[in-house]
């Protein structure tokens, strides 16, 4: 992909969710409180990265950080601090490390509990391939978004007699109508031409019916936007195939949460993938979507890509164009150079090397 075209898709998708419903509010103007959540392992040496990066680029930024790990509130009943709260409540918009998930350990997943507690509905996850950076493909430009607060995530499940666990899969029409109204809204505001709905509705014809059912009904009030539907392992064996023939694609949960992984791995994995979650009245988290990485943690070693370029689709969200331009291709050329790359983008220079190269591109901008 020639230079300025790559450029220019690229800037396209990364700042997808900047004029979706509901309207983000104005930030640009003054210094704007972000609620920072540095996470587990890795996450406090990539968040420091990112910082330092907002500096050079001069991004008019305040940043709050919070912990969320989980406590337990009144009633027993599981909630992220009262101060994290307060927080995303006052600034609207938060960016976040990577967060352990803690299996069998008697609480909840802590991103599930973000998502619920400021009703995170619409997961966006850009993939597009970046130059520079070699794999399999090299066309991938398309987008999923992922209804992310029911479904097999729903975290209903029990015991029906010993041996035997039943776990509930929840799909209601209003979230189901609310992320196709928004996958729609957001093709139309992104110049992109088509939704997919994924599903599996052949089997699961009350559940996955319903969310089709209300994906046809949206897409009636869109007739510029093509519509299409299909069954969710014919479209992981289409993705693989060919990527190019999807653009934006929207799913219930556990269906988005498996698709937009296989979809990072055609650009190159989580470790270069960008996520936001929007939820209603106004409130955004921007994060990383790969794993706290313990094994190396601590050790310089980490890549901050994921999460800078979450940061840079949040800088657009807010409104601050310029300074999530002068990031990302600063961000990209460093990539496409070759010269100063972690381990796992091809090089074998630290984080702290990595994020140096990228504020000095940054400040030569200026």
């Amino acid at each position: 992909m020639a230079g300025n075209a790559w450029r220019s898709t690229v800037s396209r998708v990364m700042g997808a969710v900047r004029s979706q419903t509901p309207q983000p509010r104005n930030f640009t103007r003054g210094l704007q409180t972000v609620t920072l959540i540095p996470g587990d392992g890795i996450g406090p040496e990539i968040s420091s990265a990112v910082v330092k990066i907002f500096e050079a680029a001069k991004a008019p930024i305040q940043w709050e950080e919070k912990n969320v790990t989980a406590i337990k509130g009144p009633g027993g009943k599981w909630m992220i601090p009262p101060e994290a709260k307060e927080s995303m409540d006052k600034s609207k918009i938060g960016l976040k490390g990577p967060l352990k998930t803690p299996i069998a350990a008697g609480h909840p997943s802590m991103n599930l509990l973000l998502r619920k507690t400021f009703d995170l509905y619409a997961n966006v996850r850009p993939c597009v391939s970046i130059e520079g950076y070699k794999t399999p493909y090299t066309d991938v430009d398309l987008v999923t978004i992922r209804e992310n607060t029911e479904g097999e995530y729903s975290g209903i499940e029990h015991v029906i007699v010993d041996g035997v666990v039943q776990s509930i899969k929840l799909i209601t029409e209003d979230a189901s109508r609310r992320i196709a109204e928004y996958a729609f809204e957001y093709a139309r505001n992104n110049q992109r031409s088509s939704v997919t709905a994924v599903h599996k509705a052949n089997i699961m014809r009350m559940s996955d019916g319903l969310f089709l059912r209300k994906c046809r009904e949206v897409a009636e009030n869109f007739k510029d936007i093509k519509f299409t539907e299909m069954y969710l392992d014919t479209v992981c064996l289409n993705m693989v195939q060919d990527p190019s023939q999807f653009d934006v694609l929207v799913m219930p949960n556990l269906y988005g949460d498996i698709l937009s992984d296989l979809c990072a791995g055609l650009i190159g994995g989580l470790g270069v993938t960008p996520s936001g979650n929007i939820g209603a009245n106004g409130v955004a988290i921007f994060e990383s979507v790969h794993g706290t990485a313990p094994d190396i943690a601590g050790k310089d070693l980490a890549n901050p890509t994921a999460l800078l370029l979450s940061a840079v689709m949040m800088l657009r969200h807010m409104g601050l164009h310029g300074h999530a331009q002068k990031i990302e291709t600063a961000c990209f050329d460093t990539i496409r150079d070759k010269k100063v790359l972690t381990k796992d983008l091809g090089g074998n220079s630290k984080c702290s090397e990595f994020t140096g190269e990228i504020c000095r591109r940054v400040q030569d901008m200026d």
